[in-house]
């Protein structure tokens, strides 16, 4: 596993790990490169995030067609209290922690950690961003609001702070033994995975969990494809520029060439695979120069470069995922409109 530092703030309350990992730049470089001569073509929607594109994608998230980030908040505003009564249990109850994967500002987080602190004295927070500045702001954040709050945050990508959780996990040095975690993975994120990557991921977090620790997993549920079309392509256009700024970004950082007005965003919906597809398209046939990276890619008039998937699940989908990956579905939640699950996945 890769070394860690660990740096501690000022706050004693706060430490961050800061985990070993590869160049972000080069990382992106060769993903762009391996990506653009594929065949078909692809692009990595981790990429989508800079720092316009984070922009973008918070005013995405206020469209009233974008249902899913309202849809998860209604679920944690009313079942929250809920929710940590059935990871806590009846009868003298544990104390609990939270350990996020994906933490990014923690709005949503801060629902849970209220209804925590309503039951007990202190909380311990873990999360896990692959941006160092982001989870220490966000923790500092936190710590300001929640004088009762403790941050062990961990800056790097899942599978270097999975690496490190999991050997925590083994050695003792993770939750106290008195202490039950509740894993959260919210928004849906996990539709971002591919079936076996989805099954992977889940896998190696139960392998950071003891029996009767839980994660609460947000899913997007399947629904008609005019509902999802419309919130993957809306009418104000912000899905498309959101989509089309990785090209921008790869101008920006790569000395690249794309032509915005060459490409066009296009969402589609594969009932059988159960999941929206987005692309861009190419409107005419074209050579896009990517100066720093030597590279010279050609594009047919009406060729689709692969974006991002995003994957709708059913109950019993996610039944089945449960207990393929260590856990069992206890308990689901959705909105009123039944559009969005929150599923707490029980360690087994």
């Amino acid at each position: 596993m890769s070394q860690t530092a660990r740096k501690e703030s000022a706050d004693a309350r706060l430490s961050v790990h800061a985990l070993a990992q590869r160049d972000a730049r080069a990382q992106f470089a060769d993903d762009v490169r391996r990506g653009l001569t594929a065949r078909p073509k692809r692009l990595q929607p981790k990429y989508f995030y800079d720092e316009l594109g984070s922009l973008l994608f918070d005013a995405i998230c206020l469209l009233p067609e974008y249902y899913l980030t309202r849809a998860e908040d209604e679920i944690l505003r009313a079942r929250a209290d809920e929710i940590v009564a059935a990871v806590a249990g009846p009868a003298r109850p544990p104390a609990l922690s939270l350990l996020e994967f994906g933490s990014g500002s923690a709005v949503k987080t801060r629902l849970l950690i209220e209804a925590i602190l309503r039951r007990q004295p202190s909380l311990t927070y873990r999360p896990v961003d692959i941006s160092p500045k982001t989870v220490e702001s966000s923790a500092r954040s936190l710590l300001q609001s929640y004088p009762r709050l403790a941050v062990e945050a961990f800056a790097g990508d899942y599978d270097a702070a999975l690496s490190l959780l999991s050997n925590q996990a083994r050695e003792g040095r993770g939750a106290s033994e008195d202490e039950r975690t509740l894993a959260l993975f919210l928004g849906s994120n996990v539709g971002n995975f591919d079936p076996a990557e989805a099954e992977a991921f889940l896998t190696a977090v139960r392998g950071c969990l003891r029996a009767g620790d839980a994660l609460l997993l947000g899913a997007d549920l399947k629904k008609d494809p005019g509902t999802l079309l419309a919130a993957y392509d809306d009418p104000l256009g912000l899905t498309a520029a959101f989509n089309l700024n990785l090209l921008a970004r790869i101008n920006r950082e790569f000395d690249a060439d794309f032509d915005l007005r060459a490409f066009r965003h296009v969402a589609r919906y594969d009932a059988a695979a159960g999941r929206v597809e987005l692309y861009v398209e190419s409107l005419r046939a074209q050579a896009v120069r990517v100066r720093e990276l030597d590279l010279t890619v050609e594009f047919a008039a009406g060729e689709l470069t692969h974006m991002e998937n995003s994957h709708k699940y059913d109950p019993p989908q996610l039944d089945a995922l449960a207990a393929r990956t260590g856990f069992r579905l206890s308990r689901a939640w959705t909105d009123a409109a039944g559009r969005f699950s929150s599923n707490l996945f029980v360690a087994v």
